[in-house]
């Protein structure tokens, strides 16, 4: 499993453990649900944003899609796409879930979370996606 694989999943062990004895009101919990998904949702917009910067300048040379750069749609090994995928659908699920068990709490920060999965997996598909070559038109 890649490096950036493993964080995802840590990411996402790290917000489910956290916001599920929140969500069943287990009040030490609430806090550190909270600054877990922020802390998250920080580092996939900066995930996000380098990878959309290391997809730009590799578009002068490979045909990046949005699908395969951050959903790693033909751009990455099944397995590898499997592992991105299945973190962020654990991330969608646990923040939609827990924010709906109580909701207008800290616990809608959740929802956010997915940000990091999508930018963990944008990053690897920027970094090690294999790309068409840019038709020379």
């Amino acid at each position: 499993m890649p490096v950036l694989a493993r964080l995802s999943w840590i990411g996402t062990v790290l917000f489910v453990a956290t916001a599920v004895p929140a969500a069943f009101e287990v009040t030490s919990f609430e806090l550190p649900a909270a600054i877990v998904a922020l802390v998250l949702f920080a580092c996939g917009i900066l995930a996000f944003l380098w990878a959309l910067a290391i997809a730009i300048e590799r578009s002068r040379v490979d045909a990046i899609g949005m699908g395969g750069l951050f959903f790693l749609a033909g751009s990455a090994p099944k397995g590898v796409q499997r592992h991105f995928l299945a973190s962020l659908f654990v991330q969608v699920v646990c923040g939609f879930a827990t924010a709906s068990m109580r909701p207008f709490t800290s616990l809608a920060f959740g929802i956010l979370v997915a940000m990091f999965g999508l930018g963990v997996a944008g990053l690897w598909g920027a970094k090690h996606g294999e790309f068409d070559l840019r038709s020379s038109e």
